[in-house]
């Protein structure tokens, strides 16, 4: 019987101690989860990141076509974002040239400009003027939208064109991008200008 108590004891020390060891065991395991955890709701609350991934300052890039240069962009400051987009906040100047890759055929200048991958858009902010290289004649209008893809000129704002001794306005336009052909969508009236002889 004293063999028994004491297999007893030894059997009940034995479960103690298995049972300490296994909750301290499980403890440690929960202390080092639950900061995983925490980190993990950390992230989730944190803001995203929606800026530029790269700056570049004094830009100068010549798109091409199938071996054909079609467009000469420059801007004091390009900035790229996650996704394609860009921007160019201090303006932009574009090129647009003729099939043989010298000859430009339009001219399109902007305070401010982006570039939408998704859409493949490209728009102009403020002071936008676009020219005609061929004949001279020009846009004005404060938000141009141009459709690459499209060889389209389009926006809904007021718009002045200066063209053959006259000043056309209205609002909206849509127009090929070396502004050869244009239509006003809503026209304001046109103004002769008078040459002195």
């Amino acid at each position: 019987m004293k063999e028994d108590l004491t297999k007893s004891r030894y059997h009940n020390i034995n479960s103690a101690v298995e049972l300490f060891y296994g909750r301290f065991f499980l403890l440690i395991i929960l202390l080092e989860i639950f900061p995983a955890c925490q980190n993990r709701k950390e992230l989730l609350t944190q803001e995203v990141y929606e800026g530029p991934i790269i700056e570049m300052d004094s830009v100068f890039t010549i798109m091409s076509d199938s071996a054909k240069v079609l467009v000469r962009l420059t801007a004091p400051k390009q900035l790229n974002f996650e996704g394609g987009d860009r921007e160019w906040p201090q303006g932009i100047f574009l090129e647009l040239l003729e099939d043989d890759g010298q000859t430009v055929e339009s001219t399109f200048r902007s305070n401010y400009a982006k570039y939408t991958q998704k859409d493949d858009v490209y728009k102009g902010e403020g002071d936008v003027l676009v020219k005609n290289s061929q004949n001279g004649d020009e846009l004005s209008t404060e938000e141009l939208f141009w459709t690459p893809k499209d060889e389209l000129f389009h926006t809904e704002k007021f718009v002045t064109i200066v063209s053959d001794g006259e000043i056309h306005t209205g609002e909206g336009l849509t127009a090929d991008q070396d502004f050869s052909t244009y239509t006003i969508h809503k026209p304001a009236g046109t103004i002769s200008i008078e040459e002195d002889q």
